[in-house]
């Protein structure tokens, strides 16, 4: 059996490419929708690509599998657990007409790819839907699963969280009922082999729980024993608080990828292309209504950037970063260097935002009319201690509740950057609006942001380290 993780460093989420050596036949799980990472990786290993399944319907990035079942013919394998609201909508809307070759899968169904057999479980609790693949290597005289595709059901050292239907996709009532039914599921585990390789959809730094573990994989005893999740459920009640409690504020495109994935996310046919345009062409453009996307250095945006623009640096938060401000439905056009364009592009339609127009390259702004330009005030903690003290700022804190919670300054507002674009109403206004987080990267994000949409903002240098650092009060 061959087996590779393909790991996206800034989604911090994992395909994986298992296939049988003695037929050539391969499947993905979970695939991005940047399907020519797994054709590529299959086809230097001697293997083709014929099927594709999903563990669930993702809220994190955009799925593969109409790609890959549209550019070669994969065989689609999803789930048909769960109600109607949680039912895959698009295996028959083949480009073109006609149904796309896919099965689906119940609890107990079995599929095989050449000599390897994968054994389906429900797993529900994340989502209703959910499966694990229970994967057993008959060409190789195995007769007991060597691993376990887990999907958003184990991690590394957490669960899945149960609360995104009802903090991400907006249905009320979903987050209790949820933690129970992942309760129920963790006892599935009781039936599977302490030797069993855990191979999750996530790693560390996924909004998809609270506490994902950095070591890539893990067994199924391991996580048995020290998974403090799974520890947790010693009692349903127990269980119920432990799971709910501190998850991060999900980012806002999360409800756009349930959707997209349920109905079926757009065709792409290949990685798009955007063209470059000069400085004149992209100072017309309406930053109100499209998306400017600077990916330079803080310190360079916020000494000069068109009106508007917003700053999300191409560091691992930028998926996250632009999902969570730029709407799917927007115009995007690019402040980047050549040879990270490709890099750009490809996080951008991962997470839904494929209306890329065009690229600038960050030296034409550089050498643009300072005059024409905007810049975004910064002050460091000893500036803004009187500030505050005066009540000359309002302050606006966007880290998350938990980080705010223990420990904030005083009198501020409190929304997490991730969700800043639907609570805007929250947002103080009357006058100058003074930004913080952790560390001043998250409140730059901000800060951009809340210029685009006309407040008067300063950003605070170093953010919540620096104040304290400078012995300034503190709200708990």
């Amino acid at each position: 059996m061959f087996m590779r993780m393909v790991y996206d460093e800034k989604l911090a989420q994992a395909a994986y490419l298992i296939g049988c050596q003695k037929t050539g036949e391969a499947v993905v799980i979970d695939p991005e929708r940047d399907v020519d990472r797994y054709l590529d990786l299959a086809e230097a290993n001697g293997l083709r690509i014929v099927a594709t399944a999903e563990t669930h319907i993702h809220a994190d990035f955009v799925s593969g599998s109409r790609e890959l079942a549209e550019r070669v013919g994969a065989k689609v394998y999803v789930s048909d657990e769960g109600d109607a609201d949680w039912k895959y909508q698009w295996l028959d809307k083949k480009t073109g007409g006609g149904s796309y070759d896919h099965q689906l899968l119940k609890h107990g169904d079995t599929f095989s790819i050449g000599n390897i057999e994968f054994n389906v479980i429900h797993t529900p609790g994340h989502t209703p839907e959910h499966v694990a693949f229970l994967i057993t290597d008959h060409g190789g005289g195995a007769t007991e699963p060597m691993g376990m595709a887990t999907g958003d059901f184990v991690f590394v050292g957490d669960l899945g969280r149960p609360d995104l239907l009802e903090s991400a996709a907006g249905i009320a009532g979903m987050m209790e009922p949820s933690a129970r039914r992942l309760f129920k599921t963790v006892h599935t585990l009781e039936t599977v082999p302490d030797f069993v390789q855990v191979w999750p959809a996530h790693g560390a730094g996924s909004a998809c729980g609270k506490a994902l573990g950095a070591v890539p994989t893990s067994t199924v005893g391991y996580e048995r024993r020290f998974n403090p999740a799974i520890r947790a459920a010693t009692s349903e009640e127990a269980f119920v608080d432990f799971i709910l409690a501190g998850q991060p504020e999900p980012p806002m495109y999360f409800a756009n990828m349930k959707r997209d994935n349920k109905v079926g996310p757009p065709v792409l046919g290949g990685l798009p292309i955007p063209p470059r345009m000069g400085l004149k062409a992209l100072s017309d453009v309406d930053a109100k209504s499209a998306a400017i996307i600077d990916t330079r250095p803080w310190e360079q945006f916020r000494a000069g950037h068109l009106p508007g623009s917003l700053s999300f640096p191409l560091t691992k938060s930028f998926n996250t970063d632009a999902g969570s401000m730029v709407k799917d439905t927007e115009d995007i056009h690019l402040v980047v260097e050549h040879e990270r364009l490709e890099e750009a592009v490809r996080d951008l339609i991962r997470v839904g935002l494929d209306r890329i127009k065009g690229w600038c390259d960050p030296s034409d702004v550089s050498r643009g009319d300072a005059r024409s330009l905007a810049t975004i005030e910064e002050i460091n903690p000893e500036d803004a201690a009187g500030l505050v003290e005066s009540g000359e700022v309002c302050v606006l804190d966007v880290r998350r509740a938990a980080e705010f919670a223990g420990g904030h300054l005083p009198g501020a507002t409190n929304v997490a950057h991730t969700r800043l674009a639907a609570r805007m109403d929250e947002v103080p206004t009357g006058g100058k609006l003074l930004v913080n987080c952790r560390s001043g990267s998250r409140s730059a994000r901000a800060s951009a942001y809340l210029a685009r949409e006309g407040f008067q903002v300063v950003n605070l240098k170093g953010g919540m380290l620096a104040w304290e650092q400078k012995a300034a009060p503190v709200e708990v």
